[in-house]
């Protein structure tokens, strides 16, 4: 369609030369010089696919870091919250190892507080869902973890999930 058009004005300019037919042919013919130069340099190929690669490159590499169990050096940092009414921790923050599991988390909480063993222990991830309690912390961290520390909600009853 565009060739069509292109070569009806060139027909038409050639009927009549004119000034202004002269001056609109230059800019046809540097648009057909500058179609060829591309089509020269989508032939070489190597430079226009490593673009969108590279970008791709540089967008992950600006990405901000996110901290994981394997690079935080074998400990996290837990943030241990009441829900109802549990006692209150005196100290909320811990750095725990990320092999430990949900139910090393709950026999820990059970002898820091006081519980009796037949008293029931929830936790909850992110005021969310109570996970088994082989899971590991580590894994937990990897998911859920936010600022750099994986929140933990304990309580005495049901109060999620």
């Amino acid at each position: 369609m565009l060739t069509l058009s292109r070569d009806r004005e060139l027909c038409e300019m050639s009927e009549a030369p004119t000034e202004s037919a002269a001056v609109e042919e230059s800019p046809g013919e540097s648009a057909a010089q500058e179609g060829e130069a591309n089509k020269a340099a989508v032939q070489e190929g190597d430079g226009q696919s490593t673009a969108p690669e590279q970008q791709q490159q540089e967008e992950v590499a600006r990405r901000p870091s996110v901290p994981t169990a394997a690079a935080s050096g074998g400990k996290i940092e837990v943030l241990l919250k009441p829900v109802g009414d549990a006692p209150i921790m005196k100290q909320k923050k811990w750095s725990v190892e990320t092999n430990k599991s949900v139910a090393w988390i709950i026999a820990f909480v059970r002898k820091y507080i006081k519980m009796n063993v037949s008293d029931s222990l929830f936790i909850y991830v992110n005021q969310c869902f109570a996970p088994s309690p082989d899971q590991s912390l580590g894994n937990l961290f990897d998911c859920f973890a936010s600022d750099g520390k994986l929140v933990l909600h304990y309580s005495t009853t049901q109060a999620w999930g």
